[in-house]
């Protein structure tokens, strides 16, 4: 007799739903496992049969047969635990389901029966929801993320024990998790005014928000750029119910998922600059999530950009114009989304003192020329803000002023961006940073003198195209945050402004 349950494998942030097939018959005892499973999926042969037995469960002596179909696609992972000692329990009349395709089990099963917490759990009841399945057996640490999705029944449980309770008393409610509208607030602890100064860096930041683009920040040590960059979620809106269950459900697959119900904050991802290209962008042997992926609607923050391997910063190239990654392997393609805000802070020698009004550097030209090529041309061009940070003086250090807070900040981003939302309601868009060349020229008109202003800096510096629409695209950014509907020559000078990079260079 075969017995057909439900559960699901990933491809990327998506699940798949995937049917495990229990044939148990008569013959020499043996326990097989199909489908192209990996290493994960063939240990639990043994996982399950201790399970089975120390649960006061009968594991029967015959040959077991289960396939994970399609089996065209790879299984990966210890979730499929659970349905295969569901599997074998209704084969041989131990457990009784009247409608298993109406549940979806996953949970990865100790030697003695306990069920453990496992990857992936909220996609799985996504992928769930859309092909009509109600009901989901998980384990208890994933009761809160499965939950939030609120068309589901979850059903939590510790071990195999609860399994067979829940179907033969069918007494257990659906749980239900309390605390649904907590991450709807944004709790960042930081706030900018702890930052002393910095007016200027600041207000490049707010831009860099208000419109969701790449910023660079340059200055001596100890100027305050990581403090600065450290405060950047303190600003952004709180994340929509759609960007939440994304975000969610990126930490969920990759393991990292540390709250319970969604996610509360935007990410910040900080990697060390020895990190790989791979961590970095996402792959592996078994495809996984990267940096840039787990940054998707938040901010990553790259931290003396120079130190970082230089094939390492060319793998961000793409992510950071087309807002997502694809991965390419032998048994096919996994795409992650990508769509962050790049915050970066360097050094502008090595010493660090060049430009500084205090100290004397001490590199020479040609070593300060050496230094800043790390970063190529191609990937400065994505950067849309470039903004000093300089050491402050010891009156501004001193001084009674009270810096501005966060909240305020916030509420000017917060206009900004619902001017954006309210323009490209029909785009497919959601920042000014998105836009392409045709919402460039519909969006963003300029009178004579803007125009002037830019035709003369395109013409002196041999701007290429993606550094003049950048630079529209800022100057769209400031015209919001003003309550503009048109650009002004304000606007384009302070959208100029950003473009110098250490050496005086509009680039």
């Amino acid at each position: 007799m075969s017995i057909q349950i439900k559960t699901a494998a990933f491809s990327g942030v998506e699940g798949v739903l995937i049917n495990v097939e229990v044939d148990i018959t008569y013959g020499l005892p043996n326990f097989n496992i199909v489908g192209l499973g990996d290493t994960a999926v063939k240990e639990s042969k043994d996982r399950v049969r201790s399970a089975i037995t120390n649960s006061s469960l009968d594991f029967p002596i015959s040959r077991i047969t289960i396939n994970l179909a399609p089996a065209h696609i790879r299984k990966e992972g210890s979730h499929y635990d659970l349905p295969i000692a569901v599997g074998i329990l209704l084969a041989t009349n131990q457990l009784f389901l009247e409608e298993p395709d109406n549940f979806i089990f996953m949970g990865e099963l100790s030697l003695n029966g306990n069920v453990n917490k496992i990857k992936g759990a909220l996609p799985i009841v996504i992928e769930g929801i859309k092909h009509g399945v109600k009901n989901y057996i998980v384990p208890m640490e994933n009761k809160d993320e499965c939950a939030c999705i609120e068309e589901a029944n979850i059903y939590p449980i510790k071990n195999l024990s609860e399994v067979i309770h829940l179907f033969t008393y069918k007494d257990v409610k659906p749980y239900t998790f309390t605390s649904r509208e907590r991450y709807k607030n944004n709790n960042c602890p930081l706030d900018f005014e702890d930052v002393i100064g910095q007016q200027a860096a600041k207000r490049a930041l707010e831009v860099a928000v208000a419109g969701n683009h790449n910023v660079l920040m340059y200055g001596t040590p100890g100027s305050g750029k990581t403090m600065l960059a450290e405060r950047v979620i303190s600003i952004m809106p709180p994340l929509t119910d759609d960007e939440a269950l994304e975000v969610t459900k990126i930490y969920s697959i990759s393991g990292e998922l540390k709250e319970e119900g969604l996610m509360g904050n935007r990410p910040f991802r900080n990697p060390h600059h020895t990190i790989t290209s791979t961590a970095l962008i996402g792959g592996g042997r078994n495809p996984s999530a990267g940096e840039v992926s787990l940054a998707h609607n938040g901010v990553l923050f790259i931290d003396e950009i120079l130190e970082f391997d230089k094939r390492a910063l060319q793998v961000l190239r793409q992510p950071l114009e087309n807002k997502r990654v694809r991965i390419s392997r032998v048994n096919g393609t996994i795409t992650y989304p990508a769509d962050f805000m790049l915050v970066a802070a360097m050094n502008p020698c090595n010493c660090g003192m060049y430009g500084s009004e205090t100290r004397l550097c001490k590199c020479s030209d040609s070593e300060v020329k050496r230094y800043l090529s790390r970063l190529s041309g191609p990937l400065l061009e994505r950067i849309d803000i470039f903004t000093p940070v300089n050491s402050i003086s010891y009156e501004t250090i001193n001084s009674d002023k009270k810096e501005e807070k966060s909240e305020v900040m916030a509420i000017r981003i917060e206009r900004a961006r619902e001017i954006q939302s309210e323009r490209f309601r029909n785009e497919h868009i959601k920042y000014n940073s998105n836009m392409s060349s045709s919402h460039i020229k519909k969006y963003c008109k300029l009178n004579g003198d803007s125009n002037r202003i830019l035709e003369y800096t395109y013409k002196k510096y041999g701007l290429s195209t993606r550094v003049y629409n950048r630079i529209l695209k800022v100057a769209r950014t400031i015209a919001d945050l003003d309550g503009n509907k048109s650009i002004e020559e304000n606007h384009i000078i302070e959208a100029l402004q950003y473009r110098k990079y250490i050496r005086e260079d509009i680039i």
